[in-house]
């Protein structure tokens, strides 16, 4: 239904925050976008260099099908909006005393790659993992990922419903680890997809075997957006303008304000008040439970312990000659010991004493290439500061560590080219530095992730913190389920005696994109 006249205010403008401002704008609400930073993004970030803005948040564009069917939704096209190159070459990977491995967006390619690299039995052993993660993927993807409260019983009717076999393939009993020693024989085989634990914040030592899945994310399709990821949501904040949404940075939402146990609207910094009894919070739900935005909030989602935060992470941006050879979009450089570097990791609190590494080479100038180097660390952000001595020895020890695979990057020497935990936590207040929410290290974590609808009336939420979880795609589609849900809440108030139409997205039509084209009379 159109929500003409309506006001709406949505704290945060990460991908969550500008996807829900887009849907929402386009159905006639009124949206204002409060933003404490000095733009768009929220952890899809970018710094300074002086080869020109590098992404320092997320680097990896995949689903891109999410994308589609947002602008689609609001009467638009991504291909006239954003320039999306797909990337032959999906990754590079390096191990010390072994020859690097890249992997490809054609299937036959990597199997081929992994032929030479491991042997015949490897390559069959890639192409069963590899079918049983898109078996996985494209049974969960409408009870899960699309659906606005998805619960045990309805993903287990889904799974049996389609192929009994798919129990097996989700090994509920089993961790990603478990599962990874029992697909490939080769061991450096079982470290690179258990890597895949990681894009959502946990180890594959903990997470559970269904996260192979996001293998097939992966295998679908990577791309390289034009003017880095950070495009995308300057992109979606233009749609956004254009459509009458007002953004407020540099502002913070002090306390959300509630009257008999409802939102009535958001004091600002300095008495303002703005008056709203619809409020979408774009930002860590850890952040409500902390009473970050007011007591009365505290209650609207649950909190979560330190054990439960997701990793964060060391992060370093800057600009560096390369030296001869052109690296790839995307490296990995492994250690020697994974179960280790998790055990650093969640057991002990520490960094790890011979960390993976990620790359991102971003392009740039000649001598002068733009870089993410990205080291997994605890979110351990609000208990400790590094010194400079430690932040020197890490730096030393990550840099040699890059050389050694064949990438001799000099460490950067600019003041703000390293964020660490400390650093993200006050950026994203009430994490700890946590990048992912909270961990993926049980069956339960994709159940008891918080909703779109809060536990406080006319409070909504969305964001990587929210169901369906960390990662752009799944933020675009958390901002999506909160538009539903907030619709679908709408609708019911002008519907005495009926129920409340779902908050969700089939596979097949959307709520919202039929509510967009009414809307817009087409």
């Amino acid at each position: 239904m159109p929500l003409t006249s309506q006001q709406i205010t949505i704290v945060g403008a990460g991908i969550g925050g500008l996807t829900a401002a887009l849907e929402l704008s386009a159905l006639g609400a009124r949206v204002t976008v409060i933003e404490r930073a000095a733009g768009p993004g929220g952890k899809m970030r970018t710094l300074p260099t002086e080869a020109g803005p590098v992404d320092a948040g997320p680097t990896v564009f995949t689903m891109r099908w999410v994308f589609e069917e947002l602008f689609a939704a609001v009467g638009e096209s991504l291909e006239a909006h954003l320039t999306l190159t797909p990337l032959d070459r999906l990754a590079r990977h390096h191990w010390r005393g072994a020859p690097s491995l890249d992997l490809y967006a054609d299937p036959a390619r990597s199997r081929d790659a992994i032929g030479d690299f491991a042997g015949a039995q490897a390559a069959r052993d890639f192409d069963a993992f590899s079918a049983r993660a898109r078996r996985l993927f494209e049974t969960l993807e409408g009870p899960v990922m699309r659906a606005s409260d998805p619960k045990p019983l309805s993903v287990a009717s889904a799974v049996l419903g389609n192929a009994p076999r798919l129990l097996r393939d989700m090994a509920p009993l089993r961790s990603l680890a478990s599962l990874l020693e029992r697909s490939f024989t080769e061991p450096k085989l079982r470290q690179l997809f258990g890597r895949y634990a990681t894009y959502v914040g946990g180890s594959p030592y903990l997470s559970p075997a269904i996260l192979a899945l996001i293998w097939h994310a992966e295998a679908s399709g990577v791309a390289r957006v034009t003017g880095g990821m950070g495009a995308i949501a300057k992109c979606i904040e233009g749609l956004c303008k254009a459509r009458g949404v007002i953004f407020r940075y540099n502002t913070m939402a002090e306390t959300i304000l509630t009257k008999s146990g409802r939102v009535t609207g958001i004091a600002l910094p300095e008495g303002e008040v703005i008056e709203t009894d619809t409020v979408l919070f774009n930002g860590d739900p850890a952040a409500l439970a902390a009473g970050l935005v007011g007591a009365a909030a505290r209650s609207a989602t649950p909190a979560r312990t330190r054990a439960q935060r997701s990793l964060s992470a060391w992060v370093w941006t800057f600009a560096a000659d390369p030296g001869a050879g052109k690296l790839p979009h995307h490296s990995v450089v492994f250690n020697d010991d994974y179960r280790r570097e998790f055990d650093d990791l969640f057991r002990l609190g520490r960094l790890p004493q011979d960390p993976t590494l990620y790359v991102c080479a971003q392009g740039g100038q000649p001598g002068a290439e733009r870089f993410q180097v990205l080291m997994n660390a605890p979110a351990t952000g609000d208990v400790s500061t590094p010194s400079e001595q430690e932040i020197r020895q890490c730096e030393t020890r990550v840099f040699k560590r890059l050389a050694e695979a064949g990438l001799p990057l000099k460490a950067p020497t600019a003041e703000n080219a390293l964020t660490t935990p400390w650093d993200f936590d006050q950026l994203f207040p009430g994490t700890g530095g946590a990048l992912y929410g909270t961990n993926p290290h049980s069956m339960m974590t994709t159940f008891r992730r918080p909703r779109a609808r809060s536990a406080l009336p006319g409070l909504y939420l969305a964001g990587g913190g929210v169901h369906p979880g960390p990662g752009v795609p799944m933020a675009t589609l958390s901002g999506r389920l909160a538009v539903a849900a907030i619709v679908a809440d709408r609708a019911s108030t002008f519907r005495s005696g009926r129920t409340a139409m779902p908050g969700g997205m089939s596979t097949g039509s959307r709520t919202t994109a039929h509510a967009v084209s009414r809307s817009s009379g087409s």
